[in-house]
């Protein structure tokens, strides 16, 4: 069967923990949990000394150093992993141009077109992991490549660490087919409970199923899992989604109820995503809010700005209003903010008439504070309304959040 689409995924192993073991050779070797060591917080990343141990991604910290008392724990260093991040997908990019950034450490690229230039698709997946390795000076990735994006995911996480899978179209189906349903895209607890429900284990029980069955059983995601179950995943790659959103969340060692407690939070990832934007050189075209509770529910709210914006007075005013359409009668455990729908800083705007003089206000008044606080310290100076809202909620005012 001919490739009719070449679909690469790659995925970095182990990323911020192999970073830090890049950087510091002492830390090679070892269990390494990469988060704050506090009660409330969790795992970002466990190396893969650790993962034996049953440590993971998310796990609370207390939880995982119970499972791996020996772990050493590092502090995530995200303006670290960023820079090498622009040099994988730089790599990525030198493949082909449409390559769509999933985070900092995956993404897809289309490789349809380029067999003559590049060569095979196995030949494209070794070249693609011998330069990242020698770009980033010794990091790994995993690759998978096949007939659509879905099935290359799959693939590339099938041979984790410094794994490679190549999954011809005309045999897709037939490796999905023994592969637990807990593998399909998009399906989460709730769903994998409905498809054991119906005696479907595998991949391949869905497959074989009555698509007819599985959507009265389950309307749209019987559909869905009938579809992936058949490899059938339309999907185009989305070049330059690496710009897609900026956030900023932060897990409460006190669970917070009601406005006046969430507030002095919300001024602090606001302020912390709009100093982001400026130094990535971008605005946001929409402000969104995210509570998760002491249930670890969670629940978003999301308004879009007119114009643009990188200012930090902005993205806290807006956050503070879509704080009116959340239920704060309830404890909340995670506070987050985040800007959406980015864009060049210089594109054009319209609609700026009567408040262009403003928003060139609020840009020099925040570029000011950020220069002083590049050359000082992020303590070196705030804002007095920042003081009043810090003191007034009783945030501490010396110091300022970790970028």
């Amino acid at each position: 069967m001919a490739w009719l689409r070449t679909i690469l995924h790659a995925d970095m192993d182990a990323f911020y923990a192999s970073v830090e073991q890049l950087d510091n050779p002492q830390l090679r070797g070892k269990p390494l949990l990469i988060g704050v060591d506090h009660p409330r917080s969790v795992v970002s990343t466990a190396s893969y000394e650790a993962r034996p141990f049953g440590v993971g991604s998310a796990m609370p910290m207390v939880e995982a150093k119970r499972r791996c008392p020996q772990a050493i724990i590092v502090p995530p260093r995200m303006q670290r992993y960023a820079e090498v991040s622009e040099q994988i997908m730089t790599v990525f990019a030198q493949f082909s141009p449409r390559v769509e950034p999933l985070s900092l450490d995956e993404a897809f690229v289309d490789l349809t077109g380029t067999e003559r230039l590049l060569g095979s698709p196995d030949t494209v997946a070794r070249n693609v992991k011998r330069a990242v390795k020698q770009a980033t000076g010794g990091l790994n990735v995993s690759v998978g490549v096949s007939g659509c994006k879905y099935v290359a995911k799959v693939a590339s996480d099938y041979r984790k660490p410094d794994g490679m899978l190549i999954v011809p179209p005309e045999e897709m189906v037939v490796f999905l087919a023994p592969l637990p349903i807990s593998r399909l895209w998009g399906v989460g607890k709730r769903g994998e409970e409905q498809l054991r429900n119906l005696d479907l284990r595998t991949i391949g029980d869905v497959a074989n199923a009555d698509p007819r069955w599985l959507t009265q059983r389950l309307g749209s995601l019987g559909a869905h899992v009938y579809a992936l179950a058949h490899a059938d995943d339309p999907r185009a790659v989305v070049p330059d989604r690496e710009a897609q959103s900026i956030s900023s969340e932060e897990t409460l060692d006190v669970d917070a109820v009601g406005r006046d407690e969430i507030l002095p939070y919300l001024l602090r990832s606001a302020d912390r995503v709009a100093r982001r934007l400026r130094r990535a050189g971008l605005r946001a075209g929409g402000v969104r809010v995210k509570l998760k509770n002491h249930k670890f529910q969670s629940f978003t709210r999301q308004v879009v700005l007119r114009p643009p914006s990188q200012a930090s007075a902005v993205f806290y005013d807006e956050a503070c209003k879509l704080l009116a359409h959340f239920d704060l009668n309830q404890r909340f455990r995670l506070i987050g903010v985040g800007g959406y729908d980015l864009q060049p800083e210089d594109a054009p705007v319209q609609g700026l008439l009567f408040g262009e003089p403003e928003r060139k206000k609020n840009d020099k008044l925040d570029r000011a504070l950020d220069s002083l606080r590049e050359r000082f310290g992020k303590a070196a100076v705030q804002r007095g309304s920042d003081v009043g809202a810090r003191e007034r909620f009783g945030l501490p005012t010396g110091k300022m959040p970790e970028e």
